[in-house]
């Protein structure tokens, strides 16, 4: 890890860039990364800061109370915009194309955009410098349609994002990732608005039994659970509750993953060819 003063310097090189922009909308999750973001635009820019919540059916329940409740906490007030998102209705997403990130991120620009022209304002987006090296067609799909990423240009890693977010008492310094409920589901497995609610709610069910990091991958009639290393041996304790959990949400089979959680698990199935593929801009 870099020490402090090279992350003090990252931090004073996103203030600079943020205020380099005049006018900021920040696309606003409540995640760890947009959450740090919204913070330090919110410091920087004061009113001259807005953001901006794209509510869909693909967000976590939890997730869109926690992000009011967010930006209410950094004093966002009536500048946190909270606005309708309809990916499942952009045409191919529920078939779940490998490019379906590109598709989600070009209907969240199309919904920020009208917000962002009215205020003369930049669209920014969480991403970091780690993001670059994973598997996003959704990042060129934003780029194209005029988003910032000021945290990409003042370098920083997702670990600084969390001990920056610590430094600044940010209670998202330490939350688990989540991402879009879509990232559950194989490609070309169709996405629909039952099976996004039934992973959502074995989730938190999961999250209510004491788990931090999961995911539920949908395999059609199974439920394949990632967790945290760390975490494995417990789930032993709590087994017919998880199980009971599962079939109530219509799981016939409710199988462990022992690798544990990782991120962007779904593209280890993925020919080289097609990851490749994935790197570069997306269809259009």
């Amino acid at each position: 890890m870099l020490g402090s003063g090279a992350m003090s310097s990252k931090l004073e090189m996103l203030r600079s860039t943020l205020a380099g922009y005049g006018r900021v909308v920040v696309a606003f999750s409540g995640g760890v990364d947009s959450a740090f973001l919204l913070k330090v635009a919110a410091d920087t820019l004061g009113e001259r800061c807005h953001a901006v919540t794209a509510v869909s059916q693909t967000m976590a329940r939890s997730e869109v109370t926690d992000a009011i409740a967010l930006a209410r906490e950094l004093g966002l007030g009536d500048r946190h915009h909270v606005i309708e998102s309809h990916e499942l209705d952009v045409p191919g997403f529920e078939d779940n194309p490998t490019h379906r990130c590109a598709l989600c991120k070009t209907e969240l620009m199309d919904v920020a955009h009208p917000i962002a022209a009215d205020l003369a304002a930049a669209i920014a987006l969480g991403t970091n410098l780690d993001d670059l090296g994973d598997v996003r067609p959704g990042i060129a799909a934003a780029r194209d349609r005029g988003a910032k990423m000021p945290m990409v240009e003042a370098q920083l890693t997702k670990q600084e994002i969390r001990d920056l977010s610590r430094e600044l008492g940010l209670r998202t310094w330490d939350k688990p990732q989540l991402a879009c409920l879509s990232s559950r589901f194989p490609y070309g497995t169709k996405i629909t608005p039952d099976r996004l609610r039934r992973v959502d709610e074995f989730e938190d069910g999961l999250r209510e039994l004491g788990f931090r990091q999961v995911r539920v991958r949908f395999h059609d009639t199974i439920a394949r659970l990632e967790i945290d290393g760390d975490e494995l041996p417990r789930i032993i304790n709590v087994r017919e509750q998880v199980v009971a959990l599962g079939k109530r949400l219509g799981f016939a089979y409710i199988a462990l993953d022992l690798g544990g959680f990782r991120s962007g698990s779904l593209n280890e199935v993925l020919p080289a060819e097609a990851l490749v593929q994935l790197s570069r801009r997306p269809p259009s």
